[in-house]
């Protein structure tokens, strides 16, 4: 088993600039990753990301991509950790594949969708319930489609399926969106858009793929005939291989300004701890941040 300066976790914009701050500063690191981009690959329209009036989270991913290319990073894309816990002076993470060992970490893994828990759901995953207007959006293309939430997520969904959808159903269990008032007015004033406000998905439903949704709303049932359905109720940070590492009622990762967690050498940066501002941005001044005090925390020790 190999012993590394720092092994990173995750690879969207907090775990890829913490990676391209750990190679300049020459550390001996590996990252392990499900995937690369995180949340961002699964945006649409990025319109504050410094540097760039506009760009799409595929994009964006692609550059986040070539900087870490350019490092000839150690990547095991495709991986996922299943625990990582101190051992007196060492870190020692558990994957699907293999172990290992670190002097420090920084624990990037951002965030998962949360699931409606309702009947039907998992039974037509890939059916025609998906988590991912960004991914999967192209493939419901002129369909009746029905968008679950009220966020932000809901509505970039919504506005992102306006483009290539037939008619939209947005289904919100509370009495008011609660997206940004820019997006909220886009999506209610395009005539594709249906909103169900104060309503609640009871059931997804069909035969080898989904045919429509059942709602309720003050009592009243009532069936949708859509053929997609998208599932954009937030998400919940990946946290739970962390064992000892301290989270809020969240399990978001508490964090100090300095990205320290409670355990020393074990940094956290990104969606997956409780910094307030989940934005592409913020992350990656969160991983800068952890890299530098993960360099420092080992200069510490050395001298």
């Amino acid at each position: 088993m190999n012993l590394y300066d720092l092994i990173i976790v995750g690879a969207g914009p907090a775990g890829i600039t913490a990676s391209v701050y750990a190679a300049r500063k020459k550390m001996d690191f590996l990252v392990i990753t499900k995937d690369i981009g995180g949340q961002t690959a699964l945006s649409w329209d990025i319109e504050n990301y410094t540097g760039y009036q506009f760009i799409t989270g595929p994009e964006l991913t692609d550059k986040f991509k070539e900087h870490l290319e350019k490092f000839k990073v150690d990547l095991r894309e495709g991986e996922t950790v299943t625990l990582l816990r101190k051992d007196k002076n060492l870190v020692e993470i558990e994957s699907d594949k293999e172990k290992y060992a670190a002097k420090t970490v920084i624990i990037a893994s951002g965030r998962i969708p949360r699931k409606l828990g309702v009947e039907g759901e998992d039974e037509f995953k890939n059916r025609g319930v998906t988590y991912c207007a960004t991914c999967d959006g192209p493939l419901f293309a002129d369909m009746d489609v029905a968008v679950i939430g009220g966020g932000n997520s809901a509505l970039e969904a919504t506005l992102q399926l306006i483009k290539i959808t037939k008619k939209i159903f947005l289904i919100d269990i509370a009495p008011k969106l609660r997206a940004d008032p820019i997006m909220v007015d886009k999506a209610v004033n395009s005539d594709k858009v249906s909103v169900h406000s104060n309503s609640k998905v009871e059931k997804i439903y069909g035969e080898n793929f989904v045919q429509g949704i059942t709602i309720s709303r003050e009592g009243e049932i009532k069936d949708l005939s859509v053929e997609g359905v998208f599932i954009e109720i937030g998400s919940f940070p990946a946290s739970n291989f962390a064992k000892g590492v301290g989270v809020n009622e969240y399990r978001e990762i508490t964090v100090n300004c300095r990205c320290q967690t409670n355990i020393p050498g074990i940094f956290a940066a990104g969606d997956v701890t409780d910094v307030p501002a989940k934005q592409i941005i913020v992350a990656c001044g969160e991983g800068a941040k952890a890299a530098l005090q993960a360099f420092e925390y080992l200069s510490k020790r050395k001298l």
